[in-house]
């Protein structure tokens, strides 16, 4: 503490010493906070005393002396944890990455006046420490927690653990960023024997034990780890013995037996339920923090690329109640519809339920437009929240509510997950109603959202009307087709292979968020449009069918039974995830096009970005594509693509291969020449004022080998060249290298056969003299790769304008043309300033630099990497996600050298990373020109490069 003029108090009571004038008062040191926790029975202080403690400040009162000393201030205190409720908040909306996400927007609602119920967040600062710790709140925190309970029950006019009337209490997670259902979740806490006779008395019997049921099914597998099918399996088996179908049919004294049930269920496991309800809520909060480390959500944050956060908030807030009968409901909906974008108020509720009901898919729920003749005084107050929530955020919000006994409370808001389409549509209305600008718009619609609208569709609804054997509820849009399975593993075996699969399931849970990502699509027998299935597919942009209530799935027999069809694990099912329909069989699929809402937002990214976006692409057909989705040239052209185009052209190559001789080379050579021609016509024509960056055959010889047994191969070989059984042999084994990525390749291939690099020098050229003789612009860039010498690179420079010289003395024309090199190998990024002075243009091709930096191959990577990401030895896999701190420092290194010789080099990318957008983000911030993708990936490299220029 401070004197008025700055000194400093010391709170040791000595005597004093000569000429200094001791003071002696009072020092209130409670806050209003404190003074309500000082109200609470002698059962908190008797739990604190079990918790370590910071300090004594909770003490009404000290008595300390002022004198003026020269003591170090003491060390600030961490805050851990923030109240809100009757209309006040520690916290508001910008504090999500101390509060998370959900903690914020509490705070925030309580600020603008909704109906919130009083609670309290525990910051994610607060997990770091308790990992930290080993699994231990740190010193002061559960005091702190303490006093945030006085608070919530002094606003509630209730205690908890009061049987007469008593404060029930949830416990949520909340990351700063939304990821829905990944953590734990525990309702109703406060409950236990003798708490359920008071509240059964209060508000009825059936109430009571069913809210107490709940509570010792999820406390049990959230907090004491017990499988939640034990549970499952005794409120299944009671509901058959008293012939019931639904939860809510069973009365008070069938759910006062099932609270006995449950509670065997706890000693059959060796686990004792605990009786006191202050424990009940450390533990709680405790198995909060650890699902911050649970398999589940370290795959989903894997999954979307979370990273740098320091864990989840725990919300610990005042229960109310859906279930007290028929006046009483719970939902969560949309203030716009999350998979169209349509100006309509979304969602669903149950009457009579818990939240968990709604969002685990246990209930098939209601639409919410029912709502409003079912519960009309509190469907009028949500529609005005909703109205006034997406105004306050400036975005679409996802939404939980509680209605007791027919008052509304709000219990979360969250920009909501969209699909594709309705982020566009969102975006785009919002700024035409002038609630928001275009750069903000720009700014909420996710690469991975335009990735979505790129996906297929069916090609013709009307072809499969025959084939439909189900109808569910359509969750999730777009088409899916696949291999029907039923269960996460073989989900993601199917998709290590490269197989495309359906996941089954007759509902999905948090632990299922691996077979999500691994399949095309999911199908639910239960769960509505805001159940965990939907709400995650749609965020996924996965095709979801969900709630088809007359699907039959047998998981552990491996087999589904629907609309009288029989489907075993393996046969085809294809999903409209628009219309709900499952369709026998594989469905043809047709490509996307850009139109409509999405021709209009990608005009308004192409506003905001520095970087141009290319494409890589090899046929005349890609490039057309590329440029029909916004490409502004080509940054890659692989011409060993061209060989495969038909019988004819492979033959050549492999005649070339087979040359025992440079004149039997150039003869297999000259008859390759007209279909490259041919092909950088189309190309030159597709891509008419564009540059088109054409690479020089790079792979090894061997890969345009045949495949399949030795003797074959020999037998092929020796009848599409002519060539000796023999010399066949030999040649092959001639071709054998032990390391192809380290071998016989790129410009080294031209370099000791230079009629194949003269060849395709030729083609390139001739192709540009023709078509711009037909009228059109024509800029060839011409590309030698995997250089690592500045000699390599002057070898290669000669031969390409000696080449050039007699092609424009041929033809009696010229066309400007430039040379650059793949920086791909360490040592070019580290000699770039050399390399600049032969070459014109650098473009990075990542993918090979990552091998090479890494030393990792990306054929054999597979069988280590899985491994590398589950432990956090990588954060991601390098060759979809840039290495920023080793490969991305060589590419920096490399522009700056490169620059530093030639000024006006032009520098870009080319590999797989050129459409990651964390990755797009890094080479807006070094200087780079372009990127190049595929041509499917343009779109989200221009989204991704325009919210690089506004995010920096």
């Amino acid at each position: 503490p401070r004197g008025p003029r700055g000194e400093t108090f010391s709170r040791e009571r000595r005597r004093p010493r000569s000429r200094s004038f001791p003071l002696e008062f009072t020092l209130p040191m409670a806050t209003a906070n404190a003074s309500a926790a000082m109200a609470a029975r002698p059962a908190v202080d008797a739990l604190r005393r079990k918790a370590p403690r910071a300090s004594n400040a909770r003490v009404g009162a000290v008595r300390v002396v002022a004198r003026a000393i020269a003591a170090p201030e003491a060390p600030a205190v961490t805050k851990r944890v923030f109240t809100f409720g009757d209309g006040q908040a520690d916290g508001d909306a910008s504090m999500k990455t101390l509060l998370g996400g959900k903690g914020a927007n509490l705070a925030e609602m309580n600020r603008i006046g909704l109906s919130v119920p009083a609670g309290f967040t525990v910051t994610t600062e607060t997990c770091a420490a308790f990992h930290e710790n080993n699994g231990e709140l740190p010193a002061g925190c559960w005091d702190e927690m303490l006093e945030g309970l006085a608070f919530v029950e002094k606003c509630m006019g209730k205690k908890l653990g009061d049987a007469s009337d008593p404060l029930l209490l949830s416990v949520r997670s909340g990351a700063a960023v939304s990821m829905p259902g990944m953590m734990d979740t525990v309702l109703n806490l406060g409950l236990n024997d003798d708490v359920a006779e008071g509240l059964a008395a209060k508000a009825g019997e059936k109430f009571a034990f069913d809210s107490y049921r709940r509570f010792l099914d999820m406390y049990g597998d959230v907090v004491m780890g017990i499988e939640h099918h034990l549970f499952e399996h005794q409120i299944d088996s009671l509901k058959k013995e008293v012939g019931v179908a639904q939860d809510n049919e069973l009365t008070a004294e069938h759910l006062r037996e099932l609270v006995k049930r449950y509670k065997k269920v706890y000693e059959a496991e060796g686990k004792m339920f605990p009786q006191e309800p202050l424990e009940q809520m450390r533990l709680a909060a405790n198995a909060v923090f650890d699902s911050w480390n649970s398999d589940r959500a370290k795959k989903y944050m894997a999954i979307n690329q979370i990273t740098g956060l320091k864990g989840t908030a725990v919300n610990i807030q005042a229960m109310v109640f859906g279930n007290m009968g028929e006046t009483s409901g719970t939902g969560v909906c949309f203030t716009r519809n999350p998979s169209t974008g349509e100006n309509l108020l979304y969602g669903e509720y149950l009457v009579n339920a818990q939240g968990e009901d709604v969002v685990a898919g246990i209930r098939t729920p209601e639409d919410i437009l029912t709502m409003k003749t079912a519960l009309p005084q509190a469907y009028e107050d949500l529609v005005r929240n909703t109205q006034l929530l997406e105004k306050h955020y400036k975005d679409m919000q996802d939404i939980e509510f509680t209605v007791q006994e027919g008052k509304l409370y709000m219990l979360q808001t969250r920009s909501g997950k969209r699909t594709g389409a309705g982020a566009v549509k969102i975006a785009v209305d919002l700024v035409e109603d002038g609630m928001i600008d275009r750069q903000r718009a720009v700014q909420i619609v996710e690469p991975t959202h335009v990735d979505q609208l790129l996906h297929p569709q069916f090609k013709d609804e009307s072809a499969y009307a025959a084939d439909v054997i189900g109808v569910g509820l359509p969750a999730s849009p777009g088409a899916a087709v696949g291999q029907v399975v039923f269960d996460t593993e073989t989900a993601e075996e199917l998709n290590s292979q490269g197989k495309k699969c359906i996941l089954v399931r007759v509902e999905t849970s948090p632990e299922d968020v691996g077979g999500m990502n691994a399949a095309e699509g999911i199908l639910t027998a239960r769960g509505g449009m805001t159940s965990h299935a939907a709400v995650v597919a749609r965020g996924w942009g996965k095709t979801c069918v969900s709630g088809c209530s007359e699907l039959v799935v047998d998981e552990e027999n491996r087999w589904l039974s629907l609309g009288g069809v029989k489907l075993h694990e393996g046969d085809w099912l294809s999903l409209n995830g628009t219309t709900g329909e499952v369709i026998r069989g594989q469905v043809e699929l047709a490509p996307p096009a850009i139109s409509g809402d999405l021709d209009k937002f990608m005009t308004w990214v192409d506003e905001f970005r520095r970087l141009k976006v290319l494409a890589n692409a090899d046929t005349p057909e890609d490039a057309k594509t590329a440029r029909d989705n916004g490409a502004e040239g080509i940054g890659l052209v692989r011409t060993e693509h061209m060989f495969f185009g038909t019988g004819e052209r492979i033959m050549a190559v492999r005649r070339m291969i087979m040359a025992a001789d440079t004149a039997t080379r150039e003869a297999a050579l000259t008859d390759l020449l007209p279909y490259q021609r041919e092909d950088f016509e189309g190309i030159f024509r597709a891509m008419d004022g564009c540059p088109v960056t054409i690479r020089l055959l790079d792979p090894p010889l061997h890969e345009f080998l045949p495949d399949g047994d030795l003797d074959e191969i020999v037998a092929m070989l020796s009848a599409d060249t002519g060539a000796d059984e023999h010399e066949v042999v030999e040649r092959i084994e001639k071709l054998a290298e032990i390391n192809p990525m380290l071998g016989f390749r790129g410009c080294r291939l031209a370099i000791t056969y230079p009629e194949i690099g003269r060849m395709q020098v030729r083609a390139i050229l001739e192709a540009a003299v023709a078509v711009q003789a037909e009228g059109k612009v024509v800029i060839p860039d011409i590309m030698v790769p995997l250089v690592g010498t500045l000699e390599e690179l002057r070898d290669q420079t000669a031969m390409i304008r000696e080449t050039a010289k007699a092609v424009f003395e041929e033809k009696g024309a010229e066309v400007a043309y430039r040379i650059g090199t793949m920086i791909e190998i360490p040592r070019a990024a580290l000699m770039s300033d050399q390399i600049a002075t032969e070459a014109e243009f650098f473009s990075f091709g990542t993918n090979d630099l990552t091998q090479m930096t890494f030393g990792y191959s990306r054929d054999d990577v597979s069988k280590f990497l899985p491994t590398y990401l589950e432990r956090g030895i990588l954060k991601h896999d390098p060759f979809q996600v840039l290495d920023q701190a080793g490969v991305g420092q060589l590419i920096e290194t490399s522009v700056q050298r490169g620059r530093a010789t030639r000024p006006e080099l032009k520098v870009g990318i080319c590999g797989e990373h050129g459409g990651d957008p964390s990755s797009v983000d890094f080479f807006h911030r070094k200087d780079l020109d372009y990127v190049s993708c595929s041509p499917f990936r343009v779109p989200i490299a221009r989204l991704a490069a325009a919210q690089a220029a506004l995010n920096n």
